[in-house]
């Protein structure tokens, strides 16, 4: 013989363990698509404004900290005026080495693009991360569920043993 607030907490437990199976899958998808097309369109914008060239250091590449280090160089993009600018080059490369570099439509020195790969990660850590938060905030409502109807069945049973208690320990009321 169940009591009502026994009732309730199971039919809520049952809901939320069908929002879980249905809701986790959903979100994590939805999530992680919408990510993974989102950077994948950056992707093809990059791939179309940025290309390669080749440029020749003019100053040596040295630095203390990071692998790679800021240069200057100078390189003809597609046949027009020789260009100069600041791209990063392996520490310690020598003047006149060959590099290669990322230049924007207007020649402007610039990052590699977005790899496919990297809107493929992205797609998944999205996912990944949606699904954990879900989790998360189903096993989180299901805790605090059980705590209001617990402290609601506590504050039940301690009236009633406030009130019986007289009886048993033999005082009168």
């Amino acid at each position: 013989m169940l009591r009502p607030c026994d009732r309730l907490q199971f039919r809520l437990s049952i809901l939320l363990l069908f929002v879980l199976v249905i809701g986790l899958p959903t979100a994590s998808l939805s999530a992680g698509l919408a990510a993974y097309r989102s950077e994948m369109h950056t992707v093809r914008v990059q791939a179309a404004e940025r290309h390669q060239v080749t440029a020749r250091l003019i100053t040596d590449s040295e630095g203390t900290g990071a692998a790679r280090q800021w240069a200057q160089v100078r390189w003809a993009d597609r046949g027009g005026p020789k260009r100069t600018g600041l791209a990063r080059a392996a520490r310690g490369t020598p003047n006149g080495t060959i590099v290669r570099i990322w230049v924007d439509r207007e020649g402007t020195v610039t990052e590699a693009p977005v790899r496919p790969a990297d809107a493929t990660a992205t797609g998944w850590i999205t996912g990944c991360v949606t699904a954990g938060a879900v989790f998360a905030m189903i096993t989180n409502a299901r805790a605090g569920l059980a705590h209001v109807l617990d402290r609601r069945r506590y504050a039940r049973w301690g009236a009633e043993w406030d009130r019986l208690e007289p009886q048993w320990s033999g005082r009168s009321p």
